[in-house]
C-alpha cells in the first residue's frame, strides 16, 4: 500500500459479511485499518490485506480517530463497545454505527456515546457487501455534522453516493426504516409471483425481467405518489383505491388455484378497505398512506 501518511486511520468494529467488506475498501484505499470482532478468525483474511488485529475492543477504538461499528443491532453495538467506553477509549473518538435498528435506538446509542465522551454518526449502508466502494453505492448519515465534515472523504471510500441528512443522530435510521418498508412486501410478493409459475411447471427466472420492467414502472410513479402525500391532495388518481381494491379476488383465486398461501395480503387490502370507507375510494392509491397515520396524542418519538 502507498500514501498511508495522509490517509486516516480507521477501526472497523464487526466482522461479519458487511463489517468485512467496510474494512477492506479502507484498506484497498490505503487507509490504515485496525480491526476486531468477538470471533478472531474472521479478521485473518482482513489482516492477510494489510489490516492490523487489535487484542482487544480497547486497543482496536484507541488506535484510530474514526471508529465504524457494524454490527447487527445498536444493543449489540453498545455491548461490543461497553469495555471500551468503560476503560475511557471512546472520549475524544468519532464514532460511526452502521447497524440496523429503529429511530429510538439510535437515538439512545447517540445519548450513550455521548455519554461516555465520543463524538457519534449514525449510517445505513443501501446495498449489498460486494457493492461497498462503488461510485453508485448509497450511504447516508445522520448526526454530528462537523464529524460528517472531518472524516467525508473518508467515509466515501465505501461509496460514492454519500450523503448527510442532517444533526439529528436518528435520521440514517429513520430514513432506513422507512425506505426498507417497501423490502419484504416487494419480496414476498415476487416470491408468490414465482410459487405461481412453478405451480404450472414454469421457471422463476422466466417472469424475471417482467418484473425488472414491473419494478422500473413502480419507480417512476414514485415523485407523482410523493407529491401527493406531501400536499395531501389525492383527488386526481392514477389508479384509486377502488382499483386496487378489486383485485382482491383475483388474489384469493390464484391462491386457491396454484395452491398457494396468500393470506399475507390480507392486511393490505383491509388498508385498502378502510382507505374507502374514509371516503378515499376514488382516490389516488397514495392516499392510503392516510389510513396509515395514527393520531393518538401519546404516540411521540421515544
Amino acid at each position: 500500500m502507498t500514501g498511508q501518511s495522509d490517509r486516516t486511520p480507521v477501526t472497523v468494529i464487526g466482522l461479519g459479511s458487511m463489517g468485512s467488506a467496510l474494512a477492506a475498501a479502507f484498506i484497498d484505499a490505503g487507509h490504515p485499518t485496525t480491526v476486531w470482532n468477538r470471533t478472531g478468525s474472521k479478521a485473518t483474511p482482513l489482516v492477510a490485506k494489510g489490516a492490523v488485529h487489535a487484542a482487544g475492543v480497547e486497543v482496536a477504538v484507541a488506535a484510530s480517530p474514526l471508529v465504524v461499528a457494524c454490527l447487527t443491532t445498536y444493543g449489540d453495538t453498545v455491548e461490543a463497545l461497553a469495555p471500551a467506553a468503560a476503560a475511557g477509549a471512546l472520549a475524544g473518538r468519532a464514532l460511526v454505527t452502521l447497524n440496523s435498528g429503529s429511530p429510538s435506538g439510535a437515538r439512545r446509542t447517540a445519548a450513550w456515546a455521548l455519554g461516555h465522551g465520543a463524538r457519534y454518526l449514525d449510517g445505513a449502508v443501501k446495498n449489498v457487501p460486494s457493492a461497498v466502494g462503488a461510485e453508485d453505492t448509497l450511504l447516508y448519515y445522520g448526526g454530528d455534522g462537523d464529524v460528517f465534515a472531518e472524516f467525508e472523504s473518508t467515509l466515501r471510500v465505501l461509496g460514492g453516493d454519500t450523503v448527510h441528512l442532517g444533526a439529528d443522530p436518528d435520521l440514517a435510521a429513520l430514513y432506513e426504516t422507512a425506505v426498507g418498508a417497501t423490502l419484504l412486501p416487494a419480496l414476498v410478493g415476487f416470491f408468490q409471483g414465482a410459487a405461481a409459475l412453478q405451480a404450472r411447471g414454469l421457471e422463476a427466472g422466466s417472469m424475471v425481467r417482467f418484473s425488472v420492467k414491473w419494478f422500473e414502472m413502480i419507480n417512476s410513479v414514485l415523485p407523482l405518489f410523493a407529491e401527493q402525500i406531501d400536499s395531501g391532495e389525492y383527488a386526481v388518481p392514477g389508479s384509486s383505491v377502488n382499483v386496487f381494491l378489486a383485485g382482491a379476488p383475483s388474489a384469493e383465486e390464484l391462491g386457491w388455484e396454484a395452491g398457494l398461501d396468500v393470506r399475507w395480503q390480507a392486511p393490505l387490502y383491509d388498508l385498502l378497505r378502510r382507505a374507502v370507507e374514509a371516503g378515499h375510494g376514488d382516490h389516488s392509491v397514495s392516499a392510503v398512506a392516510e389510513v396509515l397515520k395514527l393520531t393518538s396524542p401519546d404516540r411521540q418519538p421515544r
